[in-house]
């Protein structure tokens, strides 16, 4: 099944690639999956099966997968699932391709403070790029349950004819023109949803949780409306519903290392011992930094960044946050 071309490819063998896989061999004939992982390949392949990453979870027959990224030139659309800080690597190591990129990493790029978009433009500057973004746990979209997510692309007919390639039943794109709003309120939900897990590890409670929740997205809408962002779009699936949706399961990777941090393990073991990338951890230092300058106030930002280095207790976060001088809600 190797040869001719691939309606769409997906670059990125985790559970997330794993699953929007899944999706897109409900819908084509032929998908091709790039895996950094050989074990991955041979599984998918041979199994049909991800036992790495999406253990449990068959897969279509209708799903290549290959470790060579030369081979991805041969796909139609591109779904781009690597981790944030290893997006620039790995589109300056695509092969020649004109290919829509649809960039569903959530996160900052570290060196630059550049949103996941702007690394893209710089680097594929002949491509036609969209955000791909909301509220989703990759076991779920994989079993086919209802799931919603927001697709940000600056032309409305690019927006339209990639919506009619990804949706199926039960997997929903709504159209947005506002790429910034789709990516902030991916990559900020990362760094709030550690700090509910802090909470949840710690046994402060559910009264704790909600509030965190809201003064969380009050922050994410100061920042994302300082780099250009929509409210609406930040009250939408990709910003309060995926901030919802991570914030309030063990199944969000950042939330379960938050959980982690709240219990008193260090923010340096947890982050060794993972399988899989928590996005908030990376995000957390270099968001912190463009809010800053920015002159943009996001103190549970701040709190996870000194309980991430090391540099404070839960306790003495808490404390000081609980100490911020009373004053009116707003964002």
């Amino acid at each position: 099944m190797s040869a001719g071309r691939y309606p769409v490819g997906i670059i990125g063998g985790g559970a997330w690639g794993t699953a929007l896989a899944a999706v897109m061999a409900q819908i084509h004939d032929r998908v091709l999956l790039w895996a950094r992982e050989e074990d991955v390949v041979r599984s998918v392949n041979a199994h049909h099966e991800n036992t790495l990453f999406l253990p449990g979870m068959p897969l279509s027959p209708k799903i290549e997968a290959t470790a060579d990224l030369a081979r991805m030139g041969a796909c139609e659309a591109l779904l781009i699932v690597t981790p944030a800080q290893h997006v620039r690597a790995t589109l300056s190591a695509l092969p020649d391709t004109q290919a829509p990129l649809i960039l569903c990493a959530k996160g900052i790029e570290a060196d630059t403070q550049m949103l996941v978009s702007d690394v893209a433009a710089h680097v594929r500057p002949h491509n036609p790029l969209a955000v791909l973004s909301g509220p989703t746990f990759a076991h779920e979209v994989a079993a086919g349950k209802p799931t919603a997510v927001t697709l940000a692309t600056a032309s409305p007919a690019l927006g339209s004819a990639l919506m009619r390639s990804i949706a199926t039943p039960s997997f929903r794109p709504y159209w947005s023109d506002d790429v910034v709003g789709a990516e902030i309120g991916g990559a900020v939900k990362n760094v709030l949803a550690i700090a509910c897990g802090v909470v949840d590890g710690a046994g402060l409670g559910l009264n704790a949780r909600a509030a965190l929740i809201a003064r969380g997205f009050a922050e994410m809408q100061r920042y994302g409306l300082a780099r250009g962002a929509k409210a609406e779009t930040l009250a939408g699936l990709s910003g309060l519903g995926d901030l919802v949706l991570t914030c309030s399961s063990e199944n969000s990777r950042n939330f379960s290392l938050g959980r982690g941090l709240g219990q008193g393990r260090p923010g340096e073991n947890l982050l060794a011992d993972r399988k899989t990338v928590a996005e908030g951890a990376f995000t957390a230092p270099v968001l912190l930094k463009s809010a800053t300058s920015l002159s943009v106030e996001m103190p549970i930002v701040s709190a996870v960044c000194a309980l991430l280095a090391g540099t404070a207790t839960v306790e003495a976060v808490m404390t000081a946050l609980l100490a911020r001088p009373l004053k009116s809600e707003s964002w």
